[in-house]
C-alpha cells in the first residue's frame, strides 16, 4: 500500500516537473551542472565575444615601413610574409614600437589567438587603424627637434591629415572610431589637436591636454620592454628566489629628467651609500641594457620613479624581469588596469613619501618574505600580458590593447549615432 502511494507521488512530481520544463518555467541546467566537474576558473583577462573588426588604411610605405627599410616598395602589397622584422639593433627606439606590433597583428590574418581581425570592407569595420608610425617618425626625422629633418616629420603629419580629411569614413564619425598610436611623448606633435577625437594609443597622459587625451576614450599602452624577458626556466631554477636576489633595490638609468622626473636626482642623494641598494646613472646603450637585465634579475625590488612623463619603460622591464616594481609617481596611469590589479605585484609610494629620509628603505627591509614570494608569483603570472611579439599570442600585449580598443567602441557608436540626429549638439551642457 505504502509502495503504491510513494510511486503515485513520484509519478505526480515527475509530471509536474516535465510540464514546467516544457513550459519554460523551470531551467533544469543548474541542477545538472552540479553533477558535472567544474571547469577551470577563467583568467581575469580572458576574452569574451567576437573579435574586433578593424579596417586598416593602405598608406604609402613612407608613413610606416619605409622608416625601417628605405628600400621597401609601394608596388608590392604589404603582407605578414613580407613585413620586415623589427630591427634587433634599434636599441631604445624599441620602447616606442607599439605602432609596428599593432600593424603586424592585422597583417597576420587572424586566428583563435587574436582579439582583432582585419576586414577589407570598411562598411563592416568596428574601428579604423591608421598605420602611421608617428613615434618612429619623430625618432627618425629630427629627434633633436631642431634638425632640418624635423620638417619631414611635420610634412608627413600634414599629408596624413589631408588623406584622412578626404576619407568618407573619417568624416562619417569625425575620426572617433579611428585608432592612432602615439606612444612617444613627442609623437604627432605638430598636428595633435586635429586628431583629438580619435582613440589614441598612449603610454601616459604627461604631454597631452585634458581636452585631447583622457581615459574615457583613449587606451594606455605598456612601453615595449627593452630588456630580455626572464623565462620560467630561468626563474624557477632558483631554489629560493628571495635569497637568490641579493640586491634589495635596483635602479639604473638617466637621472636628468623633466617635471616629475626631477625626483630622480633627489632619490640618488637619499639612497646613496646603502650597501643593499644599487642606484646608478646610465644611458640606454646595447651594453647598458644587458647590464640592466642582469641587475634587475638579481634584485628583489626595482625602483620606478617618473621619467620625463609619469611612466617609463623601466616599469615594464622590471615586470618581465620578475622584479617587484616600486612605483613613485603621483600621476601615473597604467595599462589594462580595468583587468589587472597592480597592487597585487607592485608597491606604490607618493613623491612626498619617497623623499622622507629612510621611509622607503625601512618599508622594503621589513617586507615579509612570504608576502614578497606571493607578489613575485603573481608577477610571473601576469608578465605575458606585457609581451609584444609576432605572430601575437593569446592575451599578450597586442591582444590586450585590441581588447581595450573594443571596450571603447560602444561609447564611440553612441556618440556617432546621437550626433547624426541631434539638432542641438551637447544640449545638456
Amino acid at each position: 500500500m505504502h509502495g503504491k502511494t510513494i510511486c503515485t507521488i513520484v509519478f505526480f512530481i515527475f509530471l509536474v516537473a516535465s510540464f514546467s520544463i516544457y513550459m519554460g518555467t523551470v531551467d533544469p541546467r543548474p541542477y545538472f551542472y552540479l553533477l558535472q566537474s567544474q571547469p577551470n576558473v577563467a583568467s581575469p583577462c580572458s576574452s569574451t565575444g567576437k573579435p574586433l573588426r578593424v579596417f586598416m588604411y593602405d598608406l604609402p610605405r613612407k608613413f610606416n615601413i619605409a622608416m625601417m627599410d628605405p628600400h621597401s616598395s609601394d608596388v608590392e602589397p604589404l603582407t605578414g610574409k613580407n613585413l620586415p622584422s623589427w630591427p634587433q639593433t634599434s636599441g631604445i627606439k624599441r620602447q616606442h614600437s607599439v605602432e609596428y606590433w599593432l600593424m603586424a597583428s592585422l597583417l597576420n590574418g587572424g586566428d583563435d589567438e587574436i582579439e582583432a581581425i582585419r576586414v577589407f570592407d570598411p562598411d563592416l569595420a568596428d574601428a579604423f587603424y591608421v598605420p602611421f608610425f608617428s613615434s618612429l617618425s619623430f625618432n627618425t626625422h629630427g629627434k633633436n627637434m631642431t634638425d632640418p629633418d624635423t620638417e619631414f616629420d611635420r610634412q608627413l603629419q600634414v599629408e596624413l591629415m589631408e588623406f584622412l580629411e578626404n576619407s568618407e569614413y573619417w568624416n562619417r564619425s569625425g575620426g572617433k572610431d579611428h585608432v592612432i598610436p602615439m606612444t612617444h611623448p613627442n609623437a604627432f606633435r605638430f598636428l595633435r589637436q586635429q586628431v583629438n577625437a580619435s582613440i589614441l594609443i598612449v603610454v601616459d597622459f604627461g604631454r597631452y591636454s585634458k581636452d585631447m587625451a583622457r581615459l574615457s576614450k583613449d587606451v594606455v599602452s605598456p612601453y615595449v620592454h627593452v630588456v630580455e624577458s626572464l623565462n620560467e626556466e630561468g626563474d624557477d631554477g632558483m631554489t629560493d628566489p628571495f635569497e637568490a636576489r641579493t640586491t634589495l633595490l635596483y635602479f639604473r638609468g638617466n637621472t636628468v629628467r623633466k617635471d616629475e622626473g626631477k625626483i630622480r636626482l633627489r632619490l640618488e642623494k637619499l639612497l646613496a651609500g646603502n650597501s643593499d641598494v644599487h642606484f646608478e646613472k646610465s644611458v640606454a646603450t646595447t651594453q647598458n641594457i644587458k647590464v640592466s637585465t642582469e641587475g634587475m634579475r638579481s634584485s628583489k625590488f626595482c625602483l620606478h620613479p617618473a621619467g620625463d612623463t609619469p611612466s617609463s619603460c623601466r616599469l615594464f622591464d622590471a615586470i618581465v624581469s620578475h622584479c617587484i616594481p616600486v612605483i613613485i609617481s603621483d600621476k601615473i596611469e597604467l595599462p589594462f588596469e580595468d583587468e589587472i590589479d597592480y597592487s597585487e605585484f607592485s608597491l606604490f609610494f607618493s613623491i612626498k613619501e619617497s623623499l622622507e629620509p629612510g621611509y622607503i628603505l625601512n618599508k622594503l627591509r621589513q617586507f615579509p618574505k612570504e608576502k614578497w614570494l606571493e607578489m613575485w608569483k603573481r608577477l610571473k603570472n601576469v608578465s605575458h600580458h606585457f609581451e609584444f611579439q609576432y605572430p601575437p599570442k593569446r592575451e599578450d600585449a597586442v591582444n590586450m590593447l585590441w581588447r581595450q580598443v573594443k571596450h571603447k567602441i560602444p561609447n564611440v557608436k553612441l556618440a556617432v549615432h546621437r550626433n547624426r540626429r541631434l539638432k542641438v549638439p551637447d544640449w545638456w551642457l
